[in-house]
């Protein structure tokens, strides 16, 4: 059984997973496009040890954060761990906000693997930026991030349909949702836990290494805290960023899920938790 739980940053999906792991004895596939990445723990919201309860991950801290890591990565890696515990007769739990790695992982999502890079040179950053939308509307890369943008070209085929709706795994897809301003709050109040957990050392660790690359040139949480470390702005001010840049994310991860795949919705009140549990698991065993 295969079981994917979805939904926008700070929404409980890390708790959902790890109760359902526990109940239906599976083990859990991370679809987080940043924590596949080391050292990258607090400003990712990364799951602890203690929150795992000693249920074993996967697709966590494989690269190192100066590596690139493309969605055909995943996809074959991801793949990769699923059909060998599916061949194990595993259960397994799919967790995370990154839904273009979902969809590879579970669709029909082709791509092309190309011998020889594509010539950008005539195409304006904008343009490009254009064409990575096409295939990931709710793409990180920054539009002057031309690097980026080429990498991500690369590896997929921008004329060709890459996706449909075809899923290639029985999987049940469970989204979390929660009042609005309610998310919001528990974004704001993260940011601050972060802060308060170790992040500014975290992210002074790869501002004073000079460390570059895909991770922290698009995830959220680090590169606002730079031009702190420049003495540019405030750290209130690199707090305030975080948390706007964390709130705009989830309504993006709201839309895609929404648009995107066939998901099935639970309100949850993180106050009684166990219900919304409840709620899921009745889901899961009658449909």
């Amino acid at each position: 059984m295969i079981m994917a739980v979805v939904g926008p940053t700070a929404v409980g999906k890390t708790k959902m997973s790890i109760e359902l792991a526990k109940k239906y004895n599976a083990e859990i596939i991370s679809c987080d496009s940043m924590q596949i990445y080391r050292k990258m723990d607090i400003g990712t919201a990364k799951v602890t040890e203690e929150e795992k309860d000693g249920i074993k991950h996967h697709m966590i801290d494989i690269k190192n954060v100066d590596e690139d890591y493309s969605v055909y990565d995943y996809q074959k890696d991801a793949r990769n761990v699923l059909n060998k515990l599916l061949k194990e007769n595993k259960n397994v739990v799919i967790v995370g906000g990154t839904g273009l790695y979902l969809k590879a992982l579970l669709y029909n999502y082709e791509f092309k693997e190309n011998s020889e890079k594509k010539d950008f040179s005539n195409y304006s950053n904008d343009e490009l930026y254009s064409m990575v939308k096409k295939i990931d509307n709710d793409t990180k890369i920054h539009v002057n991030n031309r690097q980026r943008l080429e990498s991500f070209l690369n590896n997929h085929d921008v004329n060709d349909k890459v996706i449909s709706d075809k899923m290639l795994y029985d999987a049940k897809i469970i989204g979390l949702t929660r009042p609005r301003e309610e998310l919001y709050d528990a974004i704001n109040n993260r940011v601050d836990e972060m802060i308060d957990n170790g992040l500014l050392d975290e992210a002074k660790y790869f501002y004073d290494n000079k460390i570059t690359g895909k991770a922290i040139n698009t995830a959220i949480a680090y590169k606002e805290l730079y031009p702190y470390f420049d003495k540019k702005i405030t750290l209130e001010e690199a707090k305030d960023l975080i948390k706007k840049k964390s709130r705009n994310y989830a309504k993006r991860q709201y839309t895609w899920f929404k648009h995107q795949m066939n998901v099935k919705w639970f309100d949850i009140n993180i106050n009684k938790f166990d219900e919304t549990i409840n709620e899921v698991i009745d889901y899961i065993e009658n449909n």
